[in-house]
């Protein structure tokens, strides 16, 4: 007997043993119906929906795998195992081993035990003091007045059953680590697998270190069956076959195979690299170029944490990959370094010519590199196509970018490039509500500025004032104050412009921090009054009117609105007099003169459905609504709040907003059941995406929800609360837009459900719904218990109310009378 194959379950070694016949799969009949299960419920979930350990509320979902993955079976195992005892498993191995791969496929392939899993990316981050907001913004948590930094994330993690993935810490181990101990002495569902190449050293922690791919013993010469138990041979024949149609593992080649994956020392980027030579280069070829590398310095290794050991043969894949690139895609190649974010093949155009390489020739040049690993296309089929170079690539690449001499010209170029991205939005005057073209590209952006130090310091004082307006755009005032108010603070600067104190104050609005705000929007007014740019002084004039808003002096924002407004008028802009107009309209309703701003908002709203973007077109038929429900006219506010959901996705927090609309016009038309439903279901909405409205707003939405609770009888009461759970997203935008229909609820509850339901509406109990349907007791429990997690109620009684629903009633009856007595699926 031999030990030779494992078991695909659990990776336990398997017995060959001499008679032959079809090789065992599996180690026990437990194994073998554990692989049952999985594969059942991979068919369950695609293609309809993706695992769900994979989908967020409103998270990114992790990305998918444009390629197999190949081997580590045992690692996945022994993984899941050290999960369910350790909150924090700490991924450790040398640059290019494979940690990030290993660690998504891991959290990719976990049961439902969590109730959300984010990856949260760190190789484009440098400056440790940002993790926190980083992490923030990748879990889509804005920061709030009074919470910052750990706080935020702590409020939004809460109690729920989180995995949160760290790929990437080696370069932020201390920052990590302390982030690392506040979430999990604070958070006490929240697990966390980080990957690195040390460990964070936090009590508690375990550590798995990645090994390198398993190789093929030296005695395996040609044997093809032996050397393809090894996962690196494996992978480098996968790979081939991949860049090579046609290729494959025999008695020829095999041999060489075999060296070249122990020569890499099985690092998976390593033979990735080197695998998708084949077809260019013979596999003999490509052992003969490793051999003549292997003694040469190592470039990856110059500062790092583990020292050059670690990665000599990472390095030596990567320098040969480079050496077999012409001078133009080497040019190319290193140029790319200082676009850390990421980029479009426009990027790279800008970018990476010059020196005998003209902007036709990148898009080539971008499509070999592609094709040769040096850089990879990012997940997603949204247009333009991104690409980006892996970290370890990367710090190769801007190692040679410095000693080519070519860094300052590509940071300059990159600066230009930049700079023409900002100027897009130049004519837009409230550009710090406009979506700034900048936002995809704030990586690309901080690192530039962090080290182009010394070039335009115009340009820079520029795009220093655009990074600070995306981190605001996407709610992370404490990064976007730090530019703005810190040294060397662009909104004290010489400039004598007033966009910089203007945005100042809306930060500090977000902030919550009321007196700075008023102090930034006078400073910006003042700015602009000396100038004659009407453009800047309407914006710092709807800034100064933020500020009082925020402060409820409605007056004095309605004096600055309309001011506004006439100063647009010169201008000569529909769309910005339009949404100038819309800002008035909201000041007037809570100064109280909702006549006035109705008049207004039935001038302006046309002009805004026909040329303002849909965040813009959605604020406004907001607040129409908000002005038609004010003046007891619930029909059309209906009208214009379900027209704002329409255009609004679902997943959005601006989609809270109308269903709070609709839930003040359930109010005034007498439903306070509906009104109370939409409302908490708002309200947990709220509360999971950590976003809280106006003031006034909130006082209305709460006063409106108080006297429906009053309206309503205790049970009715829990009911709507127990329905609001079970309201949200795309559910949630269609029970507001009463969109839900039979098939919706049959999509949710089988026929016998359905028909369980209906019969406990009418009041009978377990047993005699058992004999009426002819089933078991049991079975009807069992039937109740699956109604209960489907439409998160609690008891017998609120299932009776949602049954008792006149929406309702009709499809009860449709199942009742199409299988009026059939055992039916149970």
């Amino acid at each position: 007997m031999t030990r030779s194959r494992t078991c695909e379950a659990c990776g336990a070694a398997l017995i060959t043993r001499p008679q032959g016949g079809r090789p065992a799969r599996y180690c026990s009949n437990a194994c073998r119906q554990r692989a049952l299960r999985r594969r059942l419920a991979a068919r369950r979930a695609a293609p309809s929906e993706p695992p769900a350990a994979a989908v967020h509320d409103h998270g990114p979902v992790l990305p998918s795998a444009l390629d197999s993955f190949v081997g580590r079976q045992q690692e996945m195992s022994r993984l899941r195992a050290l999960l369910r005892s350790t909150r924090l498993l700490t991924l450790t191995g040398a640059g290019g081993v494979g940690k990030t791969r290993l660690a998504l496929e891991f959290a990719r392939g976990l049961p439902n035990r969590f109730a959300r899993v984010d990856l949260v990316e760190l190789d484009s981050l440098q400056d440790g003091s940002l993790l926190t907001q980083s992490v923030a913004a990748a879990l889509g948590v804005g920061e709030r007045a009074g919470r910052t930094g750990a706080d935020g994330l702590v409020r939004a993690i809460g109690d729920t059953s989180r995995l949160l993935v760290l790929d990437n810490c080696e370069h932020l181990v201390e920052p990590c680590a302390r982030l690392v101990g506040i979430l999990l002495g604070r958070c006490p569902r929240l697990r966390i697998l980080a990957t690195g190449r040390e460990a964070l050293r936090v009590p508690g922690e375990t550590v798995f270190r990645v090994g390198e791919l398993s190789l093929p013993p030296a005695d395996a010469g040609d044997d093809v069956q032996a050397l393809l138990r090894a996962d690196a041979v494996r992978l480098f024949v996968e790979r081939a076959s991949s860049r090579s149609p046609g290729f494959s593992l025999d008695r020829g080649n095999g041999r060489t195979v075999g060296e070249i994956c122990r020569r890499l020392d099985g690092l998976t980027l390593a033979v990735e690299l080197a695998a998708r030579h084949v077809g260019a280069l013979a596999p003999g070829d490509i052992l003969a170029g490793l051999d003549d590398q292997l003694c040469r310095l190592d470039l990856l290794a110059d500062g790092s944490r583990t020292g050059p050991r670690r990665h000599s043969g990472l390095a030596a894949a990567v320098d040969w990959s480079h050496r077999l690139l012409d001078p133009a895609e080497q040019a190319v190649f290193r140029r790319l370094a200082v676009l850390v974010g990421g980029f479009d093949v426009a990027a790279a155009r800008s970018v990476c010519v010059g020196g005998g390489i003209g902007p036709g020739q990148v898009f080539r040049i971008l499509c070999a590199l592609e094709a040769k690993s040096l850089v990879v296309r990012l997940p997603g089929d949204a247009a333009p196509t991104r690409f980006r170079q892996l970290g370890a690539i990367r710090a190769y690449a801007l190692e040679r970018l410095r000693a080519s001499g070519e860094l300052p010209g590509t940071l300059r170029r990159a600066l230009a490039w930049l700079t023409g991205l900002a100027d897009r939005d130049r004519g837009d005057v409230f550009a710090d509500q406009a979506s700034s073209p900048l936002a995809v590209e704030r990586d690309n952006l901080s690192s530039v500025l962090a080290c182009a130090t010394g070039h335009d310091e115009a340009a820079q004082a520029r795009l220093t004032l655009e990074l600070a307006r995306v981190h605001y755009q996407q709610e992370q005032p404490s990064a976007a104050r730090a530019l703005l108010t810190g040294p060397p603070g662009v909104a004290d600067g010489p400039a004598p412009g007033g966009a910089a104190p203007a945005l100042a104050a809306r930060v500090a609005c977000q902030q919550a921090d009321l007196d700075e705000a008023l102090r930034r929007g006078e400073q910006a007014v003042a700015r602009e009054r000396t100038r004659r740019d009407p453009a800047g002084l309407a914006n710092a004039l709807d800034a100064r009117a933020a500020a009082r808003l925020c402060r409820e002096e409605f007056t004095e924002a309605v004096a600055d609105l309309r001011e506004c407004r006439d100063v647009l008028a010169s201008l000569g802009t529909p769309e910005e007099i339009a949404w100038c107009a819309h800002h008035l309209a909201w000041a007037l309703l809570q100064a109280g003169e909702a006549h006035e701003a109705d008049a207004i908002m039935a001038r302006c709203l046309p002009v805004l459905r026909e040329h303002a973007p849909w965040t813009r077109t959605a604020a406004a038929l907001h607040t129409a609504g908000a002005v038609r429900v004010a003046l007891g006219q619930p029909e059309s506010a209906e009208q214009l709040f379900t027209e704002v959901l329409r255009i609004t996705p679902g997943t959005s927090f601006h989609s809270l907003y109308p269903v709070e609309g609709l839930a003040l016009v359930a109010a005034q038309r007498g439903d306070p059941q509906r009104a109370l439903r939409l409302y908490e279901a708002s309200a947990q909405a709220r509360r999971r995406l950590d976003t809280e409205p106006e003031a006034p707003w909130r006082r209305t939405m709460e006063q409106a929800a108080d006297r429906a609770r009053k309206l309503l009888s205790p049970a009715a009461r829990e009911a709507a609360a127990a329905g609001a759970r079970g309201l949200h997203g795309e559910r949630l935008v269609a029970y507001a837009l009463r969109t839900r229909n039979g098939a919706d609820e049959r999509s949710r509850l089988t026929a016998r459900e359905l028909m369980v339901v209906e019969l406990v509406r009418e009041g009978l109990t377990n047993r005699q719904i058992a004999e009426r349907l002819r089933l078991s007791v049991h079975t009807v429990a069992t039937h109740l218990d699956k109604v209960r997690d489907k439409l998160g109620l609690r008891s017998r009684t609120q299932i009776a109310l949602w049954a008792a629903d006149e929406n309702r009633k009709l499809w009860f009856r449709d199942i009742r009378h199409a299988t009026p007595g059939a055992r039916g699926a149970e």
